[in-house]
């Protein structure tokens, strides 16, 4: 993108007025950027399970309405605030973006900077942050706001389409991998592998050296795993007679060193307890409504196993997935489907029926 956008007053937007009231696909007006804000061209924007529960109600935590759902969009910077530097184009508050250049916009819109956690790059734990299709309005839109100091600086040259699932998905199963402590040569099992979240989970797996065993149903979902994700082994959970007892024979008998819960409802993060390796740990990242994760404390404690939750990556995070997608190392799965398709999408969601990660092209 080059010389100065022209940028129209309204634009095509999925909006709606209350929790669990009807999705309208029409026109909103375009916002103008804060002193320390970009406006940006989203060409593509991932669909986030987050996106669906924020459409719903489901999780304890208040939203903004009406709101915009979304949080994985990529597209060009198109301005920023009032000038001080005609030549670069520099907002009064943002130093290092130019008009032209590739950013995402993320979960973590905004942040203090300042607090305890924001300081021990434990930014998203922040208690004043923002998030993108739930606080704030996302990126299920042609023209959304981010934060400059919390927009993912993505490298020039990639697929738009393609990047859009890292900056959710990727930068969480990324995370929560990071947070399970295996080691290159060490097993990790994925529940939900097949899903959004869990094949991305193999693919970072496979690139930081783990060896996966990827948990999920379906023919489909195990040829994928198998054959596409790099998984070693599968165990389809709808089928088996014992969960556990399998998870157990396809890893020696011992358990793997790590389990990565990404599962859309509850049972499997009990049954991770069960099943995970002494001195194992088992990280939780899905967020099934109401559900509650349950360990036997006996076991707990004689096999020295952890329970632990992973939220999403900082920004430093963020820039190390997209460096393992740039390098190709990623390259998950995808489905582009357009902007205007976002309720068929959620039916698919509900049903189960999406393989990988579904990307909404905005412009149509």
């Amino acid at each position: 993108m080059s010389g100065q956008p022209e940028i129209p007053k309204m634009q095509y937007a999925q909006i709606f007025e209350r929790k669990g009231g009807p999705i309208e696909y029409k026109q909103v007006l375009v916002k103008e950027p804060g002193p320390d804000e970009v406006l940006v061209n989203i060409k593509y924007t991932g669909v986030c399970h987050t996106d669906l529960h924020a459409w719903k109600g489901d999780w304890p935590l208040e939203s903004k309405a009406p709101l915009i759902g979304g949080h994985e969009g990529v597209g060009y910077v198109v301005k920023l605030s009032a000038r001080i530097d005609t030549t670069y184009q520099c907002g009064n508050l943002v130093e290092d973006i130019r008009v032209g250049d590739v950013v995402g916009i993320k979960w973590i819109n905004d942040t203090c900077l300042s607090c305890e956690f924001c300081m021990n790059a434990d930014e998203p734990l922040c208690a004043k942050a923002l998030l993108s299709g739930y606080t704030v309005d996302g990126t299920f839109q042609q023209y959304a706001i981010g934060k400059a100091n919390h927009v993912a600086r993505v490298p020039p040259g990639l697929d738009l389409a393609a990047v859009a699932p890292i900056l959710c998905a990727g930068i969480t199963v990324y995370k929560a991998l990071k947070e399970s402590g295996a080691k290159p040569g060490m097993t990790v099992a994925i529940t939900g592998a097949g899903g959004g979240l869990g094949s991305l989970a193999c693919q970072y797996a496979k690139a930081m050296g783990l060896e996966i065993l990827a948990i999920d149903t379906g023919k489909d979902k195990q040829d994928m795993c198998l054959n596409k994700l790099g998984a070693a082994k599968f165990v389809d959970f709808a089928t088996t007679k014992n969960i556990v007892a399998d998870v157990k024979a396809a890893t020696e008998g011992l358990g793997p060193h790590a389990v990565i819960v990404v599962a859309a409802n509850e049972k499997p993060f009990a049954q991770a307890a069960e099943y995970v390796r002494s001195r194992g740990t088992v990280v939780c990242v899905g967020l099934p409504a109401g559900a509650r994760a349950s360990a036997d404390v006996f076991s707990m404690v004689t096999k020295m196993i952890k329970v632990c939750g992973s939220y999403v990556g900082n920004r430093a995070d963020t820039q190390e997935a997209l460096d393992f997608f740039k390098r190709g190392k990623i390259s998950a799965p995808f489905k582009v489907m357009g902007m205007s398709q976002l309720q068929e999408v959620y039916k698919m969601m509900e049903e189960g029926k999406i393989v990988g990660r579904i990307v909404l092209d905005t412009s149509k």
